[in-house]
């Protein structure tokens, strides 16, 4: 089998890593042939690095892995070279701009698509290059969610109908986290930590069954487990940005929670759900 990763940085690589160890080929698109390179993992063999868009071409499956904000972009330039192959997006976010979700955007530039899925859970990228042992949800109809069992061999996959859902726990967990990290430092004590942590979170929960998602959805890997992940440790890099917001400093790399609470703020008035904690800590952190 050959598999196309789209997009080599930290997740990216070591979700190509996981996968060639699984058995399969990889293709690794690389928009400047760069990738992450993890301490004390040595890429396999059987990855091919590439700025080549036409050499994902005949892959059996594609996982797309770009940041949420190149990942319209990056779709239309891969749209010529897709053949179609099922999807799995592996981004968690949504556009700044209009706040669509990533299944949206495919949608809207690779309407021709008949088989995608999502992928989401508690996923620090270098214990995944390490071989250390996690779990995704998956979501999407059985025809992925089987092709996704047999690619991600090396995870453990929580299987889900539930697409909405899982995109807007993986976007949730990303501003909640960012949430928590900025509260770390501001909040006067463990209690009011704790309030608004579990505020924010029913806010997410909420604005997900106005849109339609399962309330089990936010109990499974991809919302509970990646909540703990990320909203508890300084490994996280939306904990350890809202840590640097809250010192006055820039946050480091991609954040994707900076752009994950706009876009939940934006959804939930136009849904009419009230958001007044994630509101309250977006002006707070000068978002």
């Amino acid at each position: 089998m050959k598999v196309s990763v789209i997009g080599a940085g930290a997740w990216g690589t070591a979700l190509s890593i996981a996968v060639a160890r699984g058995g399969a080929d990889v293709v690794l698109w690389s928009y400047d042939c760069e990738y992450k390179h993890f301490d004390d993992v040595e890429m396999p063999s059987n990855i091919t690095v590439t700025p080549e868009m036409e050499k994902m071409r005949d892959s059996d499956a594609w996982l797309i892995v770009t940041p949420a904000a190149f990942f319209r972009e990056t779709l239309r330039k891969a749209r010529e070279f897709y053949m179609d192959q099922p999807i799995i997006i592996c981004t968690k976010g949504a556009e700044s701009s209009t706040g669509a979700f990533t299944s949206e955007m495919l949608r809207d530039e690779l309407p021709e698509c008949k088989f995608f899925g999502v992928l989401s859970g508690p996923q620090f990228a270098a214990e995944v290059a390490q071989g250390i042992p996690t779990g995704s949800t998956l979501a999407g109809d059985k025809a992925v969610v089987n092709i996704g069992k047999q690619i991600l061999n090396q995870l453990y996959i929580e299987p889900s109908d539930d697409i909405i859902g899982t995109e807007l726990c993986g976007m949730g967990k990303n501003a909640v986290a960012l949430i928590c990290g900025y509260n770390s430092v501001a909040c006067r004590g463990e209690n009011d930590r704790a309030m608004l942590f579990t505020r924010a979170w029913n806010e997410v929960v909420d604005l997900g069954i106005a849109s339609g998602a399962k309330t089990r959805t936010f109990l499974q890997l991809c919302g509970i487990g990646d909540l703990f992940l990320s909203a508890t440790s300084p490994t996280s890099r939306n904990y350890s940005g809202g840590v640097a917001i809250a010192r006055g400093l820039p946050p480091a790399g991609t954040v994707e929670g900076l752009f994950a609470l706009g876009g939940l703020i934006a959804r939930a008035r136009a849904l009419n759900v009230p958001t007044p904690v994630l509101c309250e800590m977006r002006d707070k952190m000068g978002l």
